[in-house]
């Protein structure tokens, strides 16, 4: 797994949780915040689905094939897994806890249903979710994507509708506007701020 590189460290590290429906644009946001912010640490998920032509195994994910992803569950090696649109997803927790130890945010891009897991699990994570400007928008994102069947466009549609009316559950909501990604960003970040701040601190403890 990846060792976050110590630096300087910094008051109150916050475990991040980045979540919305599929296609709304988690994972460009992180990594532009991350580009932005090095105070802020994103964690690679462990996933048993196909990799894409454009990722990377142990950038975007850590590509595991079933057997290799129920051991990681089998020795605790996970803070949280679930199942999304027929594959397994999961956060490496040596991961999270390295980067706390460092002084650093740990963010966490995941699904809804994985969000709620490490609030119950970590009660003191802070929870954005991010919202598409519109069900339309959030489509035309999918259908960008041209790996999505119109079978699998209309179950993440059906999802996404679904996860959106449940939005009040997380601490923050941000919209990410189509081809702003770096807006979205530094409202993650002002937030990550103002909570850093607050009295009494948010204590992660994994």
């Amino acid at each position: 797994m990846i060792q976050p590189e110590k630096r300087m460290t910094f008051p109150n590290p916050m475990l991040v949780v980045v979540s919305g429906p599929s296609g709304v644009g988690k994972s460009t946001i992180v990594a532009e915040l991350a580009r932005r912010r090095p105070q802020v640490v994103p964690i690679v998920t462990a996933t048993t689905r196909e990799r894409r032509s454009d990722e990377m195994h142990g950038v975007h994910y850590h590509f595991l094939s079933e057997p290799e992803f129920i051991a990681l569950i089998e020795r605790d090696g996970l803070l949280e897994h679930a199942n999304n649109h027929g594959h397994r997803y999961g956060t490496p927790v040596d991961q999270v806890r390295g980067i706390l130890a460092a002084g650093r945010d740990a963010i966490l891009t995941i699904s809804p249903q994985g969000a709620r897991n490490v609030r119950r699990k970590v009660p003191d994570a802070l929870l954005i979710f991010v919202m598409p400007p519109s069900m339309d928008d959030l489509t035309q994102r999918l259908r960008g994507r041209g790996s999505e069947s119109e079978a699998s466009l209309a179950r993440r549609r059906r999802d996404a509708e679904r996860w959106m009316k449940q939005a009040g559950d997380f601490d923050h909501v941000v919209v990410n506007e189509t081809g702003h990604p770096e807006q979205a960003a530094e409202r993650i970040w002002e937030i990550i701020q103002a909570e850093a701040r607050r009295d009494p601190p948010r204590r992660p403890r994994v």
